[in-house]
């Protein structure tokens, strides 16, 4: 959303470009807390076990022996990815913002998302009980479903260039 030129958005489960301290909140950026890691850490080579199929590596059993984790510049804490981890809930400021922007929608339209995890179900409630269209684009069930105005259970990507390239053919004027 941010290449694309979106500067309201709102990253409710976190943003993999940032690093956090858990203790006072100071916030690098991942780039930058790379350098830390490979600083504190030369010579070190991990053994990948095996590769998993979203990318993430599964270590060999004595590959983290030796490696240094980088503690908060500010106050020694522990730095952890900027993104709401499993069992973790999501911050209630950004939880406010998105409640704010669908109330002031016209309609909620939700795009690759099955909607299972609450935080973002609780959005496509929140429109539906205020009768605001729910427009869906997922392949396969989402949690709302049942209170959906419209679902497209077909592959986001091909849904969103076709229905671009529809638009395109339908303008029937051009702006100078």
């Amino acid at each position: 959303h941010h290449e694309a030129g979106s500067d309201k958005v709102i990253e409710l489960h976190g943003d993999l470009s940032k690093v956090r301290c858990t203790g006072c909140g100071t916030t690098v950026t991942r780039n930058a807390y790379q350098y830390r890691l490979e600083d504190a850490n030369r010579g070190w080579h991990s053994k990948a076990f095996r590769y998993k199929p979203d990318g993430d590596a599964e270590l060999a059993e004595d590959s983290h022996e030796g490696f240094e984790v980088p503690a908060c510049p500010e106050c020694s804490g522990i730095m952890k990815p900027d993104v709401v981890m499993f069992g973790e809930g999501v911050p209630k400021s950004r939880v406010e913002r998105a409640r704010a922007a669908v109330g002031r929608a016209d309609a909620l339209l939700v795009v690759g998302s099955s909607l299972m995890v609450f935080s973002g179900f609780r959005f496509a409630r929140q429109a539906a009980e205020s009768g605001k269209p729910v427009v869906i684009v997922n392949q396969g069930r989402t949690r709302a479903d049942d209170i959906a105005s419209l679902k497209v259970d077909a592959d986001c990507a091909q849904v969103l260039t076709e229905s671009v390239s529809a638009l395109q053919r339908n303008v029937t004027r051009v702006l100078p």
